[in-house]
């Protein structure tokens, strides 16, 4: 029965699962070819930071304390996952949505492709220990959120416009039943990034020193 279940919703919603993953590779292309478009004095600049940065990390001197690491990105990624569930309750955020959508792919690729490009084989270490991990697990999570919003607004187009005139309570509660397991999922990938993740950056730092 479940295996049913989950085939029927996958065939529902392919298609939409489909446009945002293009949509966020796109964004990832998109950020990776900015980092090519920057000015010889732009990427000097974030060099300079990047070298303060590591530096910092270093020395200790930059506060990576684990509870004020982790309190931060959590409170980054429930907003993210709040806009998305606010903009699957109108119609009219579905565009709004997929910018989100295409934004994360942009800076996703432009973080990667600045530091690979770069730094070489030492920006993809760092990327590896800083980006990636908690991204192999938020990406997946954000484009299902995303497919349930736009699944939840094209219910919305179906039922007010279409004349048909079905539950609202149910969809709506699977709705945000996906927003409340995806805030507990960012809830424990925050807890990776604030007690693990800057460890895992202090091990690398001392690699990143020739700079």
């Amino acid at each position: 029965m479940k295996g049913t279940t989950w085939k029927s919703y996958m065939k529902e919603h392919m298609s939409l699962y489909i446009f945002v993953c293009v949509l966020f590779v796109m964004g990832i292309v998109f950020g990776t070819v900015t980092v090519n478009a920057l000015s010889l004095e732009q990427k000097q600049e974030m060099m300079q930071y990047l070298s303060s940065f590591f530096n910092s990390i270093n020395d200790g001197s930059l506060n990576l304390e684990s509870n004020n690491v982790f309190i931060s990105v959590l409170m980054m990624h429930l907003k993210w996952i709040l806009l998305i569930w606010l903009f699957g309750l109108s119609i009219i955020g579905v565009p709004l949505l997929l910018i989100l959508d295409f934004l994360k792919g942009v800076m996703i690729g432009f973080t990667v492709g600045y530091l690979a490009g770069q730094m070489s084989w030492k920006g993809i270490l760092f990327a590896l220990v800083s980006v990636a991990p908690q991204n192999i697990v938020v990406v997946p999570m954000l484009i299902v959120c995303s497919v349930s919003a736009i699944s939840f607004a094209m219910y919305l187009v179906k039922n007010r416009f279409l004349n048909s005139r079905g539950n609202m309570m149910q969809p709506l509660v699977k709705f945000s039943s996906v927003a409340v397991i995806s805030c507990l999922i960012v809830t424990f990938v925050s807890l990776y990034e604030g007690f693990v993740s800057p460890y895992l950056m202090r091990w690398v730092t001392p690699m990143l020193n020739s700079l």
